[in-house]
């Protein structure tokens, strides 16, 4: 059994729900949710600046699947609550995002998942809410999170915007 944890966000139709009906699904795929992170407002980032701002959330997971099954389990709950994987554009407005951010001490690469989550050490907005479920989280090699939020710059608005969400 290895503890992991991963990113929600939404930006498309009721975004709390979004996230809490993605909680509430994971289990069915072989996925314990052992904790949720409060939820975080934040202000798009990447390719596309010109939409909605996104909720997110972050939460460890205990799952006997490996890396590759663990991805699908996330992109099957991402199809189950209405997210077209096949079409629209990179990072773009999206009803639910699930991404694979840590899976215990493993470094892995694949054509598929990069682990640690090659965004998880850049991005406020999963950086923020991932401490608040654990400040002394490492990566894989020891580098402490908190460091390397500290160390990023204040541009990317990450605002708190509600408590966290159901644990099942």
């Amino acid at each position: 059994m290895s503890t992991g944890y991963l990113g929600l966000g939404s930006n498309v139709g009721d975004r709390r729900a979004n996230l809490q009906a993605a909680v509430d699904a994971l289990p069915a795929h072989g996925v314990r949710v052992l904790a949720a992170s409060s939820t975080y407002d934040t202000d798009p980032v990447g390719l596309v600046l010109d939409q909605p701002a996104f909720l997110n959330a972050c939460v460890r997971i205990e799952t006997d699947l490996g890396p590759e099954a663990l991805l699908d389990a996330c992109k099957a709950v991402e199809r189950e609550l209405g997210r077209d994987l096949e079409g629209g554009v990179r990072h773009g407005p999206r009803p639910i995002d699930v991404d694979l951010l840590l899976l215990g001490e493993l470094e892995y690469t694949s054509a598929r998942l990069t682990l640690p989550h090659e965004q998880a050490t850049a991005r406020r907005f999963v950086l923020i809410p991932l401490l608040e479920l654990d400040f002394e989280l490492a990566t894989p090699g020891g580098t402490r999170l908190a460091d390397v939020l500290a160390a990023l710059p204040l541009d990317e608005g990450v605002r708190r915007a509600g408590d966290p969400l159901d644990v099942p």
